[in-house]
């Protein structure tokens, strides 16, 4: 799990949901633009809670591993969410080199 330091506060949250957090972090500061996200937390009773961050080009965040006894905070939905503005921020093109259903033509006119 990591230990996210961000504007005074901290909070505990899984690795995947850090490692995406941080890199849409960077994404919106390429771009000069702000978002706001929703990210779960690991309370200190060990329950899962929440935090709501404004994240945008002045976030200056870090996160480092901790360990603890709890289970690791997973949450498909918000690595899914945060990987979309990055992918809206960089969208890239993606094609096939492999034709799926090559034409029958032998080359000859």
């Amino acid at each position: 799990m990591k230990k996210v330091i961000y504007a005074g506060s901290e909070f505990v949250t899984g690795d995947d949901i850090a490692a995406a957090l941080l890199a849409t972090c960077q994404a919106l500061a390429d771009v000069g633009e702000a978002e706001t996200v929703s990210i779960p937390t690991l309370n200190d009773d060990g329950s899962v809670g929440g935090v709501l961050l404004l994240i945008g080009p002045a976030s200056q965040m870090l996160a480092h591993h901790v360990t603890t006894d709890a289970d690791e905070v997973i949450d498909d939905a918000t690595v899914t969410r945060l990987n979309g503005i990055q992918r809206r921020l960089h969208p890239t093109a993606a094609f096939d080199v492999e034709p799926t259903n090559p034409s029958p033509w032998d080359g000859d006119l």
